[in-house]
């Protein structure tokens, strides 16, 4: 493994610092909607899950990046509020899918305004800060996923 230069180490604190900010701004939309942060990210994973995906337990799990159990128990959570109702899956019964209530549906919808207005804002900054670690790594390998490839000594972190 190559070791990275100071100018790696900015560009990564630069990133994580821009994306620190966005996330603070959003756990704090959420809040003032009476919203805990995991509550606004579940309830807008439902909301904007990819066409084709299911609803179930596993696919929420892993687009929140939680543990099977956490995330029960978070439904749990939003069911007693009614922001969120269980079904089983018509086709496989074991499988349980889990949609908005009408109430889920208004819940969502200010924090996640809040968090595109945040992001039209800050967005190019992260941008920015993201480009500087991808964009050398972009140049030396057209067409593969930059983001994973260790970066090289010479390699101009803080470009872009």
């Amino acid at each position: 493994m190559q070791a990275l230069s100071d100018r790696h180490y900015r560009a990564l604190a630069e990133f994580r610092y821009q994306l620190r900010r966005f996330l603070r701004r959003s756990e704090e939309a959420a809040r003032a909607t009476g919203l805990e942060p995991q509550q606004h990210q579940l309830l807008l994973a439902i909301r904007g899950l990819p066409e084709g995906r299911e609803p179930t337990i596993g696919e929420l799990a892993e687009r929140l990046q939680l543990q099977h159990h956490s995330l029960v128990g978070l439904i749990d959570r939003l069911e007693r509020r009614g922001l969120v109702r269980r079904e089983r899956a018509a086709a496989d019964r074991r499988r349980v899918h889990v949609y908005l209530t009408e109430e889920g549906e208004r819940a969502w919808r200010e924090p996640s305004v809040l968090h595109w207005q945040e992001l039209q804002s800050i967005g190019p900054d992260l941008v920015r800060a993201l480009q500087r670690i991808v964009a050398p790594a972009s140049r030396r390998h057209e067409g593969r996923h930059a983001i994973s490839q260790p970066p090289n000594q010479g390699d101009d972190a803080t470009a872009g």
